[in-house]
């Protein structure tokens, strides 16, 4: 595309690419000066056309300027980047059914279960913390929310691989860094909210003024389907463009399950809509899944597919990696591995495991916190899982730059007569609670879910994960001791 095509009167510049990490730049680039939290793009401009760049959108003046570079300066680079990101891409969302889902939990669930249960209707594409997805291609997750260039780009591949939908995770970093600025949203769901990303956000009213910016920018017939129960609908309803549908449990709702019935393998309810009742049998188990169920059944049917079409897809809806995953070899215990980081998240899964945990077997669980984050909630996290573990196993959870050791000991404050130990390396960690297990008891692993890697001082390095190590303990150190005594 050429340069004139995306600026007026900019000179006739064949543009190949767009960047905004000078260390990707390549010849023929335009390259957008993105000034963030820790860095400048502006103090890049000399490397990226050493690079070959041939055109730079800048904010601030440029003091040497080389023949043959154009050089386009604007008041607001990431507002120009989205623009730009979703012309040279020529506008992929625009032409497909885009469902954005954003929350403090559940986001990657309820993204999920739309790309499964869509998919047998319309090819649906997948962007969020798991992975980008989509037909045959799974690649490696960057962002819960990339960045404009990354969103667009894969949205484009989505579209000429045959895909006509998109569910994408929208993170409140997403939203106040304004990444999504130029998506073209159809349906916008909300989850929750609840306490978290405050040592980004600083309150929990600017972490709720983030979330609200999907559905003050939705499009007025777009459709906003929020969680009647969440003790912050009404803020949500008060603020968006788009046509209002809500789902819950304990309040009247357009979609609403009632007569709700959890066991260890699957779930029952009926659900409520338009006056008529249908009987939803599914595989997911735990209360706050079926909130993230009926959030997605709320937004593909508001997209256009009928609640007698879902109910056979229902039953069987693919299993999440890393959430809410039941790691099953065979072993006579409980074993599951979640997601959860936050105190809301991690409550639900301890109540979860009590419901399914036989009396008078215990509750063992395994998790940290992540360092250089919000850490006001570590003691909070020892609190809660002191309410429900009979044994707790403190370990590490992306530390970076932080002791582990001081980190559990920050947990441990909140922790009153539970017994627990720390473990600072997770394997070993993730091997006591497996080998310590009686039949019927629960073993929860959390925070982590499927990540293959751990943050370190000097960046990522690779993590067996969760689930993995999970099945390899099972099978290592409690199946083979058990065939050896027998």
């Amino acid at each position: 595309m050429k340069l004139s095509e995306m600026f007026e009167q900019a000179p006739e510049i064949e543009i190949e690419g767009l960047c905004l990490d000078s260390r990707q730049a390549k010849p023929n680039d335009i390259y957008f000066c993105m000034s963030g939290i820790m860095f400048d793009g502006h103090d890049f401009v000399e490397d990226v056309i050493a690079k070959g760049v041939k055109a730079i959108v800048h904010a601030k003046p440029i003091e040497h300027m080389h023949k043959g570079v154009a050089y386009i300066q604007v008041e607001n680079v990431n507002r120009t980047l989205n623009r730009i990101a979703s012309l040279f891409y020529q506008h992929p969302s625009r032409y497909m059914k885009v469902f954005g889902v954003t929350g403090t939990n559940g986001k990657s669930t309820i993204t999920s279960i739309i790309q499964d249960v869509y998919s047998h209707f319309h090819p649906c594409g997948y962007i969020g913390t798991i992975a980008i997805r989509y037909g045959d291609v799974e690649l490696p997750p960057s962002l819960t929310t990339p960045d404009p260039i990354l969103i667009h780009k894969s949205m484009a591949d989505m579209r000429a691989a045959g895909m006509e939908a998109c569910a994408l995770e929208v993170s409140s970093h997403g939203l106040e860094l304004g990444r999504v600025m130029s998506v073209d949203f159809d349906i916008a769901i909300f989850s929750n909210l609840t306490y978290d990303h405050l040592d980004f956000h600083g309150t929990i009213e600017n972490y709720l003024e983030a979330k609200k910016k999907l559905f003050t920018n939705l499009k007025s017939d777009g459709v906003a389907v929020l969680n009647r129960d969440d003790a912050y609908y009404q803020a949500f309803a008060d603020c968006t463009n788009g046509r209002l549908v809500t789902y819950g449990i304990k309040h009247d709702s357009d979609y609403r399950a009632m007569d709700i019935q959890i066991q260890t393998g699957g779930s029952q309810f009926t659900l409520l809509h338009h006056e008529k009742s249908y009987t939803i049998k599914t595989n997911l188990v735990a209360m706050y899944n079926i909130y993230n169920l009926l959030g997605a059944i709320a937004g593909m049917c508001e997209a256009g597919i009928a609640i007698e079409d879902m109910l056979p897809y229902l039953a069987s809806i693919k299993q999440i990696e890393g959430r809410m995953e039941r790691i099953d070899e065979g072993q006579l215990f409980n074993v599951i591995v979640d997601f959860a980081h936050t105190p809301d998240g991690l409550e639900k899964v301890f109540e979860y495991a009590k419901d399914i945990t036989k009396e008078g077997h215990s509750i063992i669980a395994v998790f940290g916190s992540a360092g250089k984050r919000d850490t006001k909630k570590r003691k909070v996290f020892g609190e809660i899982a002191s309410k429900y573990c009979d044994s707790i196993i403190l370990t590490e959870d992306d530390p970076r730059d932080e002791d582990a050791r001081e980190i559990a000991n920050e947990i441990k404050e909140g922790i009153k007569d539970t017994k627990n130990i720390f473990i600072e390396d997770r394997y070993n960690a993730i091997r006591q609670a497996i080998e310590s297990a009686g039949a019927y008891d629960t073993v929860l692993i959390l925070g982590k879910g499927d990540e293959v890697f751990m943050y370190r001082e000097f960046g990522r390095e690779p993590w067996l994960g969760d689930h993995n190590v999970a099945r390899e303990c099972i099978r290592r150190y409690c199946l083979d001791n058990h065939e050896e005594n027998n």
